[in-house]
This record gives structure tokens, sequence and C-alpha cells, in this order.
């Protein structure tokens, strides 16, 4: 199952959101333009290494990626699921949450995966963070999802439904990775989706809404 759209509605620009992909692509384009080489060291230096490692590399990894698809999967589920976590939040307290998320993600996979030399790049587990408040805010919403099985087609999903599924993924894969080799070998950082899925949860429920979302929710819901 893919997303292809949510049926939640936003009420207002999606600023942040707009800004971090657009740092994330701008990074990455940077990032595609080296030679493999100083491609190399320039992941080195600014992912996440867990046996090296530094304060500033959790916020420099969050803009990195390994490849195309990586990015482009990551930056298509920020914007289905984050407009309307910034909408609900405002602007400054959302870019606070997505940050916060993001470092929850890697402090966790960090601590998973301690001794491991590999250098862990990408947006997705402050991605997953938004995806845990989207789950705690907008359950019922609706996601246009293009499904493949025997055919492809579209199907409505209901919100909670493939959250949910998506975290016991990474639950169970995350559980299944541990004891697995991580020194010389990368992979998907599970614990990291794990960690940010659950923080969003918790910090959606202690930040709260901005008072007009508040007000539009007692009317209309």
């Amino acid at each position: 199952m893919f997303p292809i759209r949510d049926t939640q509605p936003s009420y207002s620009k999606p600023i942040v959101t707009t800004i971090i992909i657009a740092i994330n692509i701008l990074v990455f384009l940077y990032e595609a333009s080296l030679d493999p080489y100083t491609q190399n060291a320039f992941i080195d230096q600014y992912g996440l290494v867990p046996v090296n490692f530094h304060i500033s590399a959790i916020f420099t990894s969050m803009f990195l990626h390994g490849g195309w698809l990586h990015v482009l999967g990551n930056m298509w589920f920020l914007w289905i699921f984050g407009d309307n976590i910034e909408d609900i939040l405002g602007h400054e307290k959302y870019l606070l949450f997505y940050l916060l998320c993001g470092v929850a993600a890697a402090v966790t996979q960090v601590y998973f995966n301690v001794d491991s030399r590999v250098p862990m790049v990408g947006a997705s587990g402050a991605i997953a963070g938004v995806m845990g408040a989207y789950l705690v805010k907008f359950p019922q919403s609706r996601i246009v999802t293009l499904f493949f099985f025997i055919f492809i087609t579209f199907i409505d999903v209901p919100a909670w439904l493939m959250l949910i599924y998506w975290f016991a993924i990474q639950f169970f894969s995350g559980i299944g990775s541990i004891g697995e080799s991580t020194v010389s070998q990368g992979g998907t950082a599970f614990f990291a989706h794990i960690g940010g899925f659950l923080t969003g949860i918790v910090l959606i429920n202690l930040m709260g809404a901005r008072e007009r979302y508040s007000r539009r929710r007692d009317l209309y819901w």
C-alpha cells in the first residue's frame, strides 16, 4: 500500500513543512552532485555514527538521504501528513515538534545500535513522529491509497488502520533485527521509526492545539 493523499482539510498554509521539504531536496541535490569519495566523506561527517556520537549530527543527519527513492519517499509522506499537524500546532510549535521527534528517533536508534559504525541518515524518524501525531488527531481521516495485489487500484483506508499497520511493520521488523550485526552493514533504522512515532503521540498531547483549532474542533467535530 502506498498513500496518495489524505481527505483531512488543512486551514492554513504548510509553510514549515514546505521549507523542510525544500531543504531536504536541496541538500540531496548537493549530495548527488559530489563524486563518490567526497559524498561518502560528507555523509560520514554529517550523518549520525553511533560509535562516534555527536549531538550536532542528530540534527544534520535529519536532512541527509541515501538515494532518490529515500528522499522522495520521505518527503511524500511528510507532505501528506505534515500539513495537518502544522495546521493544528502552528508554525513555530510544529517546527519544535518535528525536531524533537527527530532527536528522539535518533537517540532510540543509537541506543539499540550503539556499536554501529554505519552513518544514520534520513528524515523518516521525525516524519514518523508526524505520523504518530496524525494517528492521535485524525484517526478517522481517509487515506487514498494505491493498492498492489494481483491488480492495481485505489482504495480509501482509515488513517488509524494505515498508521497502525505501518507501525506494526516497524515494530516487528525492529524486534527481528535485534542481535544482527550493524557494525559494517546498513539497513532501515526501524527503531528510529518506532521512537519517532511514539514521541509524536506523546508530544502532540503535551503541546496541544492552538486556540483557533480548538474552537473549530468544538464547533464542527
